[in-house]
């Protein structure tokens, strides 16, 4: 059995899953998470379902992989017996630099490094997650997966800030995209579905998790997304404002006085759903309306409004669609925000089943009714298995 280990990591966490190549299926799976912090947390599930749970403390990522690595010789599977083909590493931020996966060198990690600037909250740690990586497993290829790399084939009209050129140049501000794994995985198996992907296919995906964003795809190529240069922009998502007028900036810099940390802090920690109603999970918020409290409900109408707003700028720059798929935590579970978010597009030929919306049948399940024009899907994310696809094909052709 041929395995690849994939890496999500955090500043002070990292995820992981151990993948097999052939079937697809996690065989285990585990959170180191309150690195740095006197009590560091790690859980392992192995392919019995089984949960194994140390508290102790993790000084660094190289800890804890250390304590991942124990995880793995207490309660299985073994890494000495099948060690992995190779470790693959979600990276968010590529730039403009990194258009497909890429064996991780030192060139590759000084790269990484240097685009921290345009993502400071991620790729440092994603970096340290790497190099402790690495150590732990020196003698297997190592692949990092942009976040961004499926959104490199926008066009300049759709990747370009309107400000001015030589600055944005000098800076490297442009749009760039965000959840690209996930929207590749969702849209190649949307496509799958539907008898396989075409030239002509048009798309629109809704992955909606805490983080959220929209993707037009058209013959398997983003050609639009609402994220942009930082996964702030775009649709209103757990803690984050997605799209606000910049003069709001200026306003409240002058009349608060808040500075820049402080105008970060609050469009990424303080924003979305929960600073319109105080919570950032869609469950609670929904409960909350549901008992009568506006604040709840306005965040919720809120959320909708800018749903339908990007569906109706991607019908348009689609001309038209033929699929719409929703994914990730809330997009895989809400039908409510399904049906809400695509209620005004009967003019498009979507028309969505309630009965088949509300099944709690998992897997890809089709929700749009028979006679609608425009296939509507549930289909459920899988960014580690994406991830370990890509890492065996970026290392089957070195």
């Amino acid at each position: 059995m041929s395995t690849v280990l994939v890496i999500n990591s955090g500043s002070s966490s990292f995820k992981y899953q151990l993948v097999d190549v052939d079937s697809g299926n996690a065989l285990a799976s585990g959170l180191v998470e309150r690195i740095g912090q006197p009590e560091g947390r790690a859980t392992h599930t192995g392919a019995d379902g089984t949960t194994a749970e140390r508290i102790l403390p993790i000084p660094d990522h190289t800890a804890g992989f250390r304590v991942m690595l124990d995880a793995f010789a207490e309660h299985g599977p073994s890494l000495e017996d099948g060690p992995p083909v190779a470790l693959g590493h979600r990276v968010v931020h590529g730039g403009a630099r990194f258009f497909a996966p890429t064996v991780i060198t030192p060139r590759v990690e000084n790269d990484i490094d240097e685009l921290s600037a345009l993502a400071p909250l991620h790729n440092p740690g994603a970096l340290q997650g790497i190099r402790a990586a690495r150590a732990a497993f020196p003698d297997v290829p190592h692949v990092a997966v942009f976040d961004t790399a499926f959104h490199q084939t926008l066009e300049p009209a759709a990747y370009t800030y309107a400000i001015d050129r030589e600055l944005a140049e000098a800076h490297r501000i442009r749009r760039y995209g965000f959840h690209g794994t996930s929207h590749k995985y969702v849209s190649e198996q949307a496509a799958a579905f539907l008898g396989g992907e075409r030239p002509d296919l048009r798309q629109i995906v809704f992955h909606l998790g805490n983080g959220a964003s929209v993707t037009a795809i058209r013959g398997g190529r983003s050609i639009d997304t609402s994220m942009g240069m930082t996964p702030l922009e775009g649709l209103v998502m757990g803690t984050r404002s997605g799209d606000i007028d910049p003069a709001v900036l200026f306003t409240l810099a002058r009349r608060a006085e808040m500075t820049i940390a402080d105008l970060d802090e609050l469009l990424n920690a303080r924003s979305g759903l929960r600073g319109l109603s105080g919570l950032s999970d869609m469950r609670d918020v929904l409960a909350r309306a549901a008992a009568g409290d506006e604040a709840a409900q306005l965040a919720f109408d809120v959320y909708i409004h800018r749903l339908r707003a990007y569906a109706g700028a991607y019908l348009a720059q689609l001309g038209g669609v033929d699929v719409i798929s929703f994914t990730a935590g809330v997009g895989e579970n809400n039908a409510l925000v399904r049906r809400e978010a695509l209620a005004t597009l009967g003019f498009a030929g979507v028309e969505v089943d309630p009965v088949r919306n509300e099944s709690p049948e998992r897997g890809i399940r089709r929700i749009s009714s028979d006679a609608s024009r425009v296939t509507v899907l549930v289909v459920p994310t899988d960014e580690e298995r994406e991830i370990a696809r890509q890492t065996v094909e970026t290392i089957s052709t070195r």
